[in-house]
């Protein structure tokens, strides 16, 4: 059983966000940000409530901005998806998730180390140039879920 419900379009629109967020960390990069991509459908809490499809969650705005910078600003975002990063994908939403990023619902690249919280959640580590973030202790139990 999945992670979360997904057809084919969210598997070409999840590799589309993976590959433009994180090609330049390989493979493992691009699952790192997939499994912040299915926390955040999964997760029931934060500013994430509202959110239950994996178009809903690429495709969020916050503070008048998208919430992936990717989609933002097109670049690779806007290319059609490629079969690695659709089996990428795929894992991801059926059952892949590992650390830094198991549990995280933000990442983010910075110009220096990673700070120790981020908007207040903890860090949880880093891969290449992104560092993770999940949520406080006590705050979002959904995305502890399977």
């Amino acid at each position: 059983m999945p992670r979360v419900k997904y057809t084919s379009s969210d598997v070409d629109l999840m590799a589309r966000l993976m590959r433009a967020e994180a090609v330049g960390e390989g493979k493992q990069g691009m699952l790192y940000v997939g499994n912040v991509v299915v926390n955040r459908a999964k997760a029931d809490c934060l500013d994430f409530k509202d959110l239950r499809t994996i178009s809903e969650v690429i495709y969020q705005v916050q503070g008048g901005n998208y919430s992936f910078e990717a989609v933002q600003k097109g670049n690779l975002f806007y290319n059609r998806a490629r079969s690695a990063e659709r089996r990428l994908a795929k894992k991801n939403l059926r059952f892949w998730r590992d650390h830094p990023a198991k549990y995280s619902l933000w990442y983010f690249n910075p110009e220096g180390q990673c700070p120790s919280s981020w908007y207040g959640q903890p860090f949880t580590g880093q891969f290449k140039n992104h560092c993770y973030y999940e949520p406080q202790a006590g705050t979002c139990a959904s995305v502890y879920g399977g």
